[in-house]
């Protein structure tokens, strides 16, 4: 009875809006007023899963966003990216979805991806006659790619949760989310048939000339990504020591050459980043404590035999927790919602004969989806307040991109296990 309070009150502080340390805050102190648990006795736990170099990884990748997204970064990727496929309809809308999976593969955080992609494309998408509610919908439907295209921050998180390899928890999600682009590019390309006074790059007589301005200019940045995974890859660098030189290339990059930080932004950046960290850390700590809880009383077992008493069909048992995966991504964060589906879900698909490795990719698809599901949608009313739209007028095509482009692409991953296992198995058998 004592967990089923504790899980309510949970559920409850989170679906009013409380922030997500509170709300698990708030569980602990019922517990701890109820005496049946020592809470302090579950604290050293939390003190020891946090003592971890991977973790210092989180801070580093979301000062380098921060970094890229203050000092023009980002600006140059997008205009070499424009063009390639800005000459086509729709091709500024594609290179909206190119740009947020290459500074997703650098920021590796859908929310600095949204803010910085959305403040860049929008004003050149409405310029071009693309309309509002598409262009909105499309650019936070991409959002979520910060997710996918490593180094994510979330696989860092489920590598430490579930204690498995933190490469390989990279490579899984490169091909679910190259599928996820080209059926989001896909969908709006359908999505824009009877727009007929969408405009386009005009034609030129120097095409190689321009590719190699801009690309000359797009050389600072495209290396970013290049040192980063490349390094990361090739066994040179350890994610969190890819972190650290991201950030410090990035600042003289930012300063000097793109010239888009100055003093006062990059104070911004570091207070951002403080703050951001301090969240995350108290958060860290909570949910270690509310996991240690659920595992003393064995809720991943009373999970498990409830979720095996519905069906013993493989296929709809992983429906139900694709289902559950989503649920948590529509009322939390991407953080909070891994911290707490990798505990509690990862035992239950190992049961069903899924490779933690699989699992990883589609956890960070279900993920990246509830963060765009109405009717909570964190990334949703975010990209609204980033691109001006209107909620009501972006909710259609939202909902289109997510049956079209995001439930296809969780399927995909889902019940074919090759697509997230063969980067792995190929480069770290």
């Amino acid at each position: 009875m004592l967990i089923l309070f504790t899980l309510a009150i949970l559920c409850f502080g989170l679906i009013i809006g409380m922030p997500v340390p509170f709300a698990f805050g708030l569980a602990l102190i019922y517990i701890a007023l109820t005496g049946d648990h020592d809470v302090a006795g579950f604290m050293p736990s939390g003190h020891w899963r946090m003592n971890v170099l991977v973790l210092l990884a989180i801070p580093l990748f979301v000062l380098a966003g921060g970094i890229m997204e203050k000092g023009k970064i980002a600006k140059p990727l997008v205009d070499l990216a424009e063009l390639f496929v800005g000459r086509i309809k729709g091709g500024l809308a594609y290179s909206s979805v190119v740009a947020s999976g290459i500074f997703g593969a650098i920021s590796g955080s859908a929310t600095a991806t949204l803010t910085c992609i959305g403040s860049i494309m929008m004003p050149q998408l409405r310029a071009a006659n693309y309309p509002r509610g598409i262009s909105a919908a499309l650019i936070t439907s991409a959002a979520p790619l910060g997710l996918l295209i490593p180094p994510s921050s979330i696989q860092i998180i489920y590598a430490w949760v579930t204690r498995q390899s933190v490469l390989k928890c990279f490579l899984a999600t490169i091909v679910p989310g190259i599928i996820l682009m080209a059926l989001l590019c896909l969908v709006n390309a359908v999505l824009l048939r009877k727009y007929k006074d969408i405009k386009t790059l005009p034609p030129t007589d120097n095409f190689t000339g321009e590719v190699i301005q801009k690309t000359r200019s797009a050389l600072p940045a495209l290396f970013m990504p290049v040192m980063i995974l490349g390094g990361i890859y090739g066994g040179i660098m350890t994610p969190t020591e890819a972190a650290g030189i991201a950030v410090v290339y990035a600042i003289p990059v930012g300063f000097f050459i793109y010239k888009g930080l100055n003093r006062q932004n990059f104070k911004e950046a570091l207070v951002n980043t403080a703050t951001t960290t301090g969240v995350v850390m108290v958060m860290f700590f909570m949910v270690m404590i509310v996991s240690r809880l659920l595992i003393f009383e064995d809720i991943p077992t009373m999970a498990e035999e409830l979720i095996f008493s519905v069906s013993d069909n493989p296929l709809v048992l992983l429906i139900m927790i694709n289902l559950v995966m989503v649920l948590i991504g529509m009322l939390m964060d991407d953080v909070s919602g891994v911290l707490l589906a990798s505990p509690l879900l990862f035992p239950i698909a190992q049961k069903l004969g899924v490779d933690p490795i699989q699992f990883a990719a589609v956890l960070g698809v279900n993920l990246g989806m509830g963060n765009i599901t109405p009717p909570t949608a964190p990334l949703l009313y975010l990209g609204a307040r980033v691109t001006g739209a209107k909620v009501s007028e972006m909710l259609s095509p939202t909902l289109i991109m997510i049956l079209f482009a995001w439930i296809p692409t969780l399927l995909i991953t889902t019940f074919i296990p090759e697509v997230s296992l063969f980067l792995p198995n190929l480069l770290l058998p």
